[in-house]
């Protein structure tokens, strides 16, 4: 690992111990060594999800269905790829040139599990009270500005057509472009006798949350 990179997780609030783990968290699959980021990332994913949800119980009131929704918003893969923006993560991701020239390095998806994979670093390593406090010290814009209080795109278009006496909002993949680390989607929503709209993003959940969206500022 080289300097740079070290002192930077070390000014952005982790405590590197094992460096070789460190450097897998850094390290996208394109590489082809023998450790990178998708196991930390499979466990930081879980360190996220249960710091939030500790942090929501604590500052709030919010009845469960309000939690989760807060929740669902802050972890979401565009909210980590936000942080990851943030803090300058994409100049330290061990990537492939290919996969670089490819759009890799700022790709949603990657900087998204990258993220993750870093919490799950700081877990193992430092344990769940330090891990925690990276999180909320990371996440703190994100849940001090209220993301997540409004309802999702695809929730309120659902519950648009119920009291609307529609049948349920049809989700249609129509495109998918780009290579596989960098897949660009665009979906269709429809709802019957009444509209469409699309939404292109570089997931499927979240293409289906901007087309909910459209649907919603055109028809809603």
């Amino acid at each position: 690992m080289s300097d740079d990179t070290r002192a930077w997780l070390e000014a952005t609030g982790f405590t590197v111990r094992d460096e070789e783990m460190w450097l897998a968290a850094l390290t996208h699959g394109s590489m082809g060594e023998k450790r990178d980021y998708e196991r930390l990332e499979f466990l930081g994913d879980r360190v996220l999800g249960l710091s939030i949800a500790n942090w929501l119980y604590r500052q709030s009131t919010a009845p469960e269905g309000k939690l989760a929704q807060r929740l669902n918003a802050i972890v979401s893969r565009e909210m980590c790829a936000e942080v990851a923006r943030g803090i300058g993560l994409p100049a330290h991701i061990r990537i492939s040139k290919q996969a670089h020239a490819d759009g890799g390095r700022n790709s949603d998806n990657i900087l998204g599990d990258v993220v993750e994979s870093l919490l799950g670093a700081q877990y193992l390593d430092n344990g769940f009270e330090a891990s925690r406090e990276v999180v909320e010290l990371l996440f703190r814009p994100a849940l001090e500005s209220g993301a997540g209080k409004a309802k999702h795109p695809k929730s309120a278009l659902q519950e648009w057509a119920a009291g609307n006496q529609r049948k349920p909002p049809e989700y249609e993949i129509i495109e998918r472009s780009g290579p596989d680390h960098a897949m660009t989607f665009t979906v269709r929503v429809r709802v019957h006798r009444v509209g469409e709209a699309e939404g292109t993003a570089s997931s499927k959940g979240e293409a289906e949350k901007a087309a909910a969206k459209e649907f919603m500022e055109k028809y809603g």
